[in-house]
């Protein structure tokens, strides 16, 4: 909740909350995209059999994957919508949305970091059975 102090002083000046709403409007693309993203790293083999360009960026996505997995890094989306998130000031605007407090409870689920990882194999080695089956 704002104080009176605060919606005085930007109804004065109102250019600041147009651009913390665009740092929300920002992050929650990238919540978005970062939900395509996971999507595609499950389920890319499908279109990636039949085209060489999305095979190459899928298993490259399934790679990079793996690989933060190994390292304990977090994806560059996350830090990207965490670096919007820090900008935007939740004081004065909407808290958020309905469609993103989901999409964000599916992506950054709470739950061991070693079943992430068993998480990241599994998708791998589903992905890699469905690029090796026979068609």
């Amino acid at each position: 909740m704002i104080s009176m102090f605060q919606a005085l002083r930007h109804i004065q000046n109102p250019q600041p909350i147009k651009l913390y709403m665009i740092y929300l409007v920002l992050a929650d693309a990238v919540v978005f995209i970062h939900f395509l993203w996971i999507l595609f790293l499950v389920f890319g083999a499908i279109p990636g059999r039949r085209n060489r360009t999305v095979r190459i960026f899928h298993l490259s996505g399934l790679f990079f994957a793996l690989v933060i997995q190994i390292f304990d890094w977090y994806c560059p989306l996350t830090h990207i919508e965490v670096w919007l998130r820090a900008r935007h000031d939740p004081l004065l605007t909407y808290s958020g949305s309905f469609i993103i407090h989901y999409l964000e409870n599916v992506i950054y689920v709470s739950v061991p970091r070693l079943a992430v990882a068993v998480a990241t194999v599994l998708i791998c080695l589903f992905n890699g059975w469905l690029y090796l089956r026979k068609r």
